[in-house]
């Protein structure tokens, strides 16, 4: 015998004791008047003792059945309580969302959001992991994830925020020295920085406006695993790095760094919103997904 209650029998037993029929439980249920036959014959066998006393015109509890009724009837009503409590919190916003995202986007864009998500959904925590590492969202056990790059694992569902643009720049120093390279392959691989985590393996594919492509392997004195990191060497003219869009921006802006190479493009990325399913996604994550697709979809003051 299981060592477990046999919940279902005594939730149709209490049933059947409340509406007095089994035909009366059956219905309330959803269920065949049989399947609610055989739990209550399973329930007396397990119990040891008859639970109603029946009739072609009648149905009454026995004495046994009485004593046994009210337990049932409780743990029917808490069982029920349970449920309506867990769809509630399923259907609202609330509760802790453990969220990866990448370090520099994360500390730049997705930080200084949270005070407006906090206050939309005071009931929702944030438990944010930031790191350019890729992370196994169902093995790690994350909730979601914002994503810059591809996206080849199809067990995972994205949903598409806005674009995300590499460029590739230098310091003014670093180009009165050397010079401003006219072509791809103007470009010294050994002043070429590095960045660990980059889609495609480290190679620059930069493809020309009449379809000419030319790739270039960095092997500059740089390699980092987080793109933040290139910037002291970068600004004090040292390299050349694959910066995106949304980190250059401002040092492009003042001149700081400068764009090279703008007839020739490498390929472009993606923000990503990213969930193991899509299936049932908590009320919390949804949340979430519809917060950042409208924030981050649109294009901020200075961004491009």
């Amino acid at each position: 015998m299981s060592k477990l209650p046999d919940f279902e029998g005594l939730a149709l037993f209490a049933k059947v004791a409340e509406e007095r029929s089994y035909a009366g439980a059956a219905r309330a249920v959803g269920v065949s008047v049989a399947t609610v036959s055989r739990a209550v014959s399973r329930l007396e066998e397990r119990l040891g003792g008859r639970l109603f006393n029946r009739s072609s015109r009648q149905l009454a509890l026995t004495e046994f059945g009485l004593r046994v009724v009210e337990g049932a009837a409780r743990s029917y009503r808490e069982a029920e309580a349970a449920e309506d409590a867990a769809r509630e919190l399923s259907s609202r916003p609330r509760g802790t969302v453990r969220l990866a995202v990448p370090m520099s986007f994360g500390l730049r864009w997705v930080a200084p959001l949270l005070p407006e998500l906090f206050r939309l959904y005071p009931d929702i925590a944030v438990d944010l992991h930031l790191s350019d590492a890729r992370v196994d969202l169902v093995g790690e056990g994350f909730d979601a994830a914002l994503r810059i790059a591809a996206l080849p694992d199809s067990a995972l569902v994205a949903r598409r925020l806005m674009p995300v643009a590499p460029l590739v720049v230098a310091a003014p120093g670093y180009l009165a020295r050397h010079g401003r390279p006219s072509h791809p392959a103007d470009l010294k691989p050994e002043h070429c920085l590095g960045y660990a985590y980059r889609a495609r393996r480290g190679v620059w594919r930069f493809r020309g406006e009449g379809g000419e492509e030319v790739t270039v392997v960095p092997s500059g004195p740089l390699r980092v695993t987080n793109a933040d990191a290139l910037l002291p060497t970068l600004l004090d003219g040292l390299g050349v790095a694959e910066l995106p869009d949304f980190i250059a921006a401002e040092y492009l802006a003042d001149g700081r760094l400068e764009a090279l190479l703008p007839e020739w493009c490498l390929p472009g990325g993606a923000l990503s919103f990213v969930t193991p399913s899509a299936q049932a996604r908590p009320a919390k994550v949804e949340a979430l997904a519809e917060f950042f697709a409208a924030r981050l979809s649109r294009v901020a003051p200075g961004y491009r």
